[in-house]
């Protein structure tokens, strides 16, 4: 007889823990306020060094209370034959006050099918290139070779700004979106709108050098890699080819890191140069503008705690009011500056050494954030986690 995969999933949820070795999992942190949706990772040379014989598609991650939760393995490297796998992802919701939680890990008789997808990347070839990536809050897009290109027509442009396409739904809406068309998702039909405006600017922080009092961008990326795809984490990493950075050829790599349940996403960025020790790195947000005038905005330029927000009042009731921001996980920035089309964090990077940062937005109409003071605290919390990172701790138990 077959046995569908839903089936046997539900079986395994309902399971109780055999007496089998279980890895137990211990995950502590020091701040009073909730942690929604905090990604614990557990590299798998631990999983498989304490449960002898555990495959990574073949577990079950309960919570305390016995609760099958969704989980993740990473490979970044499917081509190794010697299976040299990642890390066993998985979340948990902690309550203001819950400063530690207990999970466990447990060999499945057989592959559990996989949990629905939260995140989602892909390269999008039918729209001129685009790359495009989501999670359950947000939607973004940027921009490929095929769009500087005279093929692309009215939509040519050159930019290696970020794009942000605000979402009302937990749902994936980027295969939805492109099959609606170009000017259809400049519409809301319940589901959210494209009204955030990139062009030739850094957007949702993008990069670029500062060199001689001005904005060094790169051009559109020049090739991509999906590293990761779901249902709890997507990573993929884009190349820039060099370009001239007022007299320095630089070449950039970003690594994206997109994780459910967060308005906040991770870059890596690696700039690659010669002819002098550093450059001064160009972290960027868009000074939103209607009519050709800056539209009015809450700024928190903070260059001591590492952030740099605004919260925009659109002129549009379909628009609303719109969150951005850059935030370091660790430092601050050197300076702050700003041109025509950008507010600017300045951070000085050597060449081929990785600098992380962390971009976010959060939509007044997707209803987790209806005033710029709530943004603020959603920023401010961001920033605390990030200087507060949990801990873990591993046992095996019967």
């Amino acid at each position: 007889m077959k046995i569908s995969p839903f089936l046997f999933l539900a079986a395994l949820l309902v399971a109780p823990a055999g007496a089998a070795e279980r890895l137990v999992v211990t995950v502590a942190h020091g701040l009073a306020a909730a942690r929604p949706a905090e990604t614990i990772s557990v590299p798998w040379t631990e999983v498989a060094g304490r449960l002898p014989g555990a495959q990574p598609d073949s577990l079950v991650v309960r919570d305390a209370a016995g609760a099958a939760l969704a989980y993740q393995f990473t490979n970044f490297q499917p081509d190794d034959v010697a299976g040299r796998y990642g890390d066993v992802l998985f979340q948990h919701d902690f309550a203001a006050g819950e400063a530690r939680a207990v999970f466990t890990v447990e060999r499945a008789p057989g592959p559990v099918p996989p949990w629905p997808a939260k995140v989602f990347a892909r390269y999008v070839p039918e729209r001129f290139d685009d790359f495009a990536f989501e999670n359950d809050r947000l939607a973004h897009r940027v921009y490929g070779p095929a769009l500087a290109t005279p093929a692309a027509g009215r939509h040519r442009l050159t930019g290696s700004g970020l794009d942000l396409w605000a979402k009302r739904v937990r749902y994936p809406i980027i295969d939805r979106w492109y099959l609606r068309g170009h000017d259809a998702y400049h519409r809301d039909n319940g589901e959210g709108l494209d009204f955030y405006t990139v062009g030739t600017s850094r957007g949702l922080g993008g990069t670029g050098v500062w060199a001689a009092g001005r904005l060094h961008p790169s051009g559109n990326w020049s090739s991509w890699r999906v590293l990761a795809n779901g249902p709890l984490r997507a990573v993929f990493e884009l190349d820039y080819d060099a370009w001239d950075a007022g007299g320095v050829r630089v070449s950039e790599r970003k690594r994206f890191t997109v994780d459910a349940g967060a308005n906040f996403h991770r870059v890596e960025t690696t700039l690659t140069f010669t002819g002098g020790p550093e450059v001064t790195l160009a972290l960027g947000l868009a000074k939103a503008k209607a009519a050709g005038r800056e539209l009015p905005a809450v700024v928190v330029n903070s260059p001591a705690t590492g952030r740099l927000s605004r919260w925009t009042t659109y002129p549009k009731d379909a628009e609303g009011q719109l969150g951005t921001a850059v935030l370091l996980g660790a430092g601050a920035f050197a300076a702050t500056t700003e041109d025509e089309l950008n507010q600017l964090a300045l951070v000085p990077v050597k060449s081929g050494q990785p600098f992380c940062y962390y971009v976010g937005a959060g939509w007044s109409r997707s209803g987790d954030f209806a005033t710029a003071a709530e943004w603020d605290a959603a920023v401010a919390a961001t920033a605390a986690r990030l200087r507060s990172p949990v801990t873990i701790s591993l046992s095996v138990a019967p």
